[in-house]
């Protein structure tokens, strides 16, 4: 489950970010609104603890502008002020939680639980289907119809990020950052590498199922039977 943590206080971010990882989740961190809304807006993660004062763009902006472009993830609005007006503007404009600083880490795991066992947001973490395929990430398998194939780290994490957005195009730096993660140096050739590897696995499984180029955008996975 990949985590994004929107919080300027970077000792803070860091000490929750350890806790977080050795708890088996994947956490990136970003210090300020304005690059929290750019990778919040990827769609590329499970979970986002954001707090609500930050610097250039403040938490309460960054959630409103999320939600008003159709992003949904769960979002855990986390800060010092504790008053019931704030708690209801948080609450308003589109948080699903509210923890207040200080909080103990175990408690934030808590509520990612919490949120993440909501029906309707999120797909079963053990599997993912669209067009007939299955995807099993933890064990990183896919399956069609009886036949399986074993996918690679890089493999499986593609194919999670086609099958939580299923008919839908998703631009080349979205899926660089879902799979590689938003700070990685990485050649877009290695895309196309993998989208090719995962074109052959989809094949060996007879899925029907395709990966369609989008020139200028980036991919989509669609029904085999689409023109």
């Amino acid at each position: 489950m990949r985590i994004l943590m929107i919080e300027d206080d970077k000792d803070l971010c860091l000490n929750i970010k350890l806790a977080l990882n050795a708890a088996g989740y994947e956490t990136e961190c970003c210090h300020s609104g304005d690059d929290g809304l750019f990778y919040a807006k990827s769609g590329a993660y499970d979970v986002i603890v954001l707090d609500r004062m930050l610097p250039k763009v403040d938490g309460l902006t960054v959630l409103l502008s999320l939600r008003r472009q159709g992003v949904q993830t769960p979002v855990i609005l986390a800060t010092a002020l504790d008053g019931l007006g704030e708690r209801i503007d948080g609450l308003d404009a589109g948080a699903d939680d509210y923890l207040v600083k200080p909080f103990a880490v175990e408690e934030l795991m808590a509520r990612i639980r919490a949120i993440t066992r909501r029906p309707g947001r999120l797909q079963d973490p053990g599997r993912l289907t669209a067009y007939g395929i299955c995807l099993e990430p933890d064990r990183r398998i896919l399956s069609c119809e009886g036949k399986s194939v074993n996918l690679s780290k890089r493999e499986a994490s593609l194919l999670e990020c086609f099958l939580k957005h299923p008919g839908q195009t998703l631009a080349r730096a979205r899926i660089l950052s879902y799979v590689w993660g938003s700070a990685a140096e990485v050649e877009e050739g290695n895309l196309d590498n993998y989208i090719y590897f995962l074109r052959r696995r989809l094949s060996a499984v007879n899925a029907p199922a395709k990966l369609t180029t989008v020139h200028g955008v980036g991919y989509l996975l669609e029904s085999a039977e689409s023109d």
